[in-house]
């Protein structure tokens, strides 16, 4: 069964060793990223998500196979529900988990959401836009904006 996991701030470290593969998979994009002398890439700054009520973490899993990650800013006064990563390993792509996930996301955090992938990351800008035509039936606005497309939606429930 394909399933959402809260991630714990004791399991931070396990989010850190995923996100290993996320950052590798991600630096095809972006050259800038490189490893460090340890072998490892430089971990994200997670600490918001354990200290912050509107940041989510979550551990992507298939029965009780851990399959990938999301990261969630759910809206405050200012600012929209956001995916800030989300990631499925390549073992699991392709094969619809991704999409289901990322809808029940939506669901999940009902109101305004915008939505960025950067330029060279063509698969991630198809996956999104095809993901929020679905649920928000064609009905949002995309923009390109410093080499970032940006989706802008309301999500208030998802069939």
């Amino acid at each position: 069964m394909l399933h959402l996991q809260k991630v714990h701030q004791s399991e931070e470290s396990i989010l850190h060793n995923l996100m290993q593969y996320y950052i590798y998979e991600f630096s095809k994009y972006i050259p800038e990223i490189t490893l460090e002398q340890s072998g490892k890439y430089k971990p994200f700054d997670l600490k918001d998500y354990w200290i912050m009520d509107n940041y989510h973490a979550y551990f992507i899993k298939l029965n009780e196979e851990l399959i990938g990650f999301a990261l969630v800013e759910s809206t405050t006064e200012s600012r929209p529900n956001t995916i800030k990563e989300f990631f499925i390993i390549a073992k699991h792509s392709g094969k619809g988990y991704g999409r289901r996930i990322a809808r029940e996301l939506l669901g999940m955090f009902p109101g305004d959401w915008k939505i960025t992938q950067i330029e060279n990351n063509e698969a991630a800008h198809l996956f999104w836009v095809g993901v929020i035509k679905e649920v928000t039936e064609s009905s949002f606005y995309e923009r390109f904006e410093e080499g970032k497309y940006i989706q802008e939606f309301s999500v208030q429930a998802i069939r």
